[in-house]
């Protein structure tokens, strides 16, 4: 266990969010990597953030993820640093890192539930959320 919890910004708990969704069916797929790299170069909530930070942020999820209660330490990280406004933000990037393989696993599908809770998203309105994510990545 660690003796200090490392502290993350806003961006980086969107970003350890991503992450965990992507490890949950336990490989990171290249979509997904993609679609984590894409994201953090394009949308405004990452002005300014320094994409070097993904690294870091990724090795402590990957710490985190080895241990018993992990997911909880993730969890009480990522609440700790994201404000409330960016929940619906999170839980949406989120499901885009799921959907972006094109695939859904049932890990997944339990984790972007959890997340669901964790982030106290509505359940409506996490469904428009999912929808829009399934809508973003269909394939022909």
């Amino acid at each position: 266990m660690q003796d200090v919890s490392p502290s993350l910004s806003p961006q980086d708990a969107l970003v350890a969010l991503m992450i965990t969704v992507s490890v949950a069916d336990s490989s990171i797929r290249t979509a997904e990597l993609l679609a984590i790299e894409q994201v953090v170069n394009q949308l405004p909530v990452f002005s300014g953030y320094d994409p070097d930070r993904i690294k870091t942020v990724a090795q402590t999820v990957f710490d985190l993820i080895e241990e018993e209660d992990g997911l909880d330490a993730i969890f009480g990280l990522v609440k700790g640093a994201l404000p409330e406004r960016l929940a619906e933000t999170a839980y949406a990037l989120a499901c885009d890192i799921a959907a972006s393989d094109g695939t859904l696993m049932q890990p997944e599908l339990r984790l972007l539930e959890e997340m669901r809770f964790e982030l106290s998203i509505d359940r409506l309105h996490a469904a428009a959320i999912e929808r829009g994510a399934r809508a973003r990545f269909a394939h022909p």
